[in-house]
């Protein structure tokens, strides 16, 4: 483990801790991205696993639904990026439906030091609004919107949204 790696970490960390006290005492608390991404490491001793959340952005057919990632973090972070894969199953072009892995160009090509863990996985989260069709994992889903088919591809989203993802289930 590098040790560059593992102050990053432990800043990133401190941040988000800091971050949610912040939330946690103010009245804006609601209106935070911080309660759509929510991110931390499973254990304090292994700052390299982390777990979280993400919540459907409302008006679309992820409304309503919270995905649970894990975040494997390779020893050379920043300068290599995150692999962040959905545990709860999801319906997305861009997301391999059985083992949750996320094709995005941030994650892969476009990776910088600048992005952090927090970042990266709004860039996930933003990806759901808007699916890259012509790089999928998932087919069958890209191929209803490469041909056009909008409502069938919502009503898709939103079956397995409320099969798996509904919050309160």
């Amino acid at each position: 483990m590098s040790s560059a790696s593992l102050r990053r970490l432990l800043k990133e960390y401190s941040a988000l801790k800091k971050e949610n006290a912040l939330l946690a005492s103010s009245a804006s608390a609601t209106a935070s991205l911080s309660h759509e991404v929510s991110i931390s490491p499973v254990s304090q001793e292994d700052l390299y696993y982390w777990t979280g959340t993400i919540a459907g952005t409302p008006g679309t057919p992820y409304e309503g639904g919270c995905w649970k990632i894990e975040i494997r973090i390779p020893n050379m972070y920043p300068l290599h990026p995150p692999e962040i894969r959905f545990l709860t199953p999801i319906c997305h072009p861009n997301i391999h439906f059985k083992t949750g892995e996320v094709c995005l160009d941030v994650l892969k090509s476009q990776w910088t030091a600048a992005w952090t863990l927090m970042s990266a996985c709004i860039a996930v989260r933003a990806l759901l609004s808007d699916p890259a069709i012509d790089s999928p994992l998932n087919i069958d889903a890209a191929n209803i919107l490469r041909y056009g088919d909008t409502t069938g591809y919502d009503s898709l989203v939103r079956y397995f949204t409320n099969k798996y993802a509904k919050l309160g289930r």
